[in-house]
């Protein structure tokens, strides 16, 4: 684990909150000189603290307003079934994410979609057409929170 001081969290913060902010206001917010905050940021993103900064979507604004999480069993659960599954399924147009789980279910896919019916096509379509797919379990999203700071334990 990367050590991190106070200043590097408080930077985390701010930028955690709205990563287009400039500079010079992340050093403000966070009560340091710009050059200050900017070599931090600098030194967080060369440590791989920060990975990048990423543009959050309105799904239903785009046509996508169905979201589901959908486990997924292979079998056998041999590192190629499961390393070609998870490629597959990331490359999907649907998919806006896939956790490779341990458990009764080897995937838990997070998919949008712009109805039920594009929701049950792509479950019995794609999914169980794969010869590897042993079991599907689908779970309607009603609602998805999302944690927008992540600080260190």
């Amino acid at each position: 684990m990367t050590e991190l001081d106070e200043l590097d969290t408080a930077i985390l913060r701010e930028l955690q909150h709205d990563a287009r902010r400039t500079n010079r206001d992340v050093a403000a917010a966070v009560g340091v000189a710009p050059t200050t905050a900017l070599d931090r940021t600098r030194s967080l993103r060369e440590r791989g603290v920060i990975t990048g900064a990423r543009l959050e979507v309105d799904l239903a604004r785009i046509g996508r307003p169905v979201q589901a999480l959908v486990a997924v069993r292979v079998r056998p659960p041999t590192r190629a079934f499961i390393e070609g599954f998870r490629t597959w399924a990331a490359r999907l147009p649907e998919v806006l994410g896939v956790f490779v789980t341990s458990g009764s279910e080897d995937f838990l896919i997070h998919v949008a979609v712009p109805d039920n019916d594009h929701l049950y096509a792509f479950v019995i379509d794609r999914l169980t057409a794969r010869p590897e797919v042993a079991d599907v379990r689908t779970s309607i999203v009603y609602e998805h929170l999302r944690t927008i700071e992540v600080l260190p334990g």
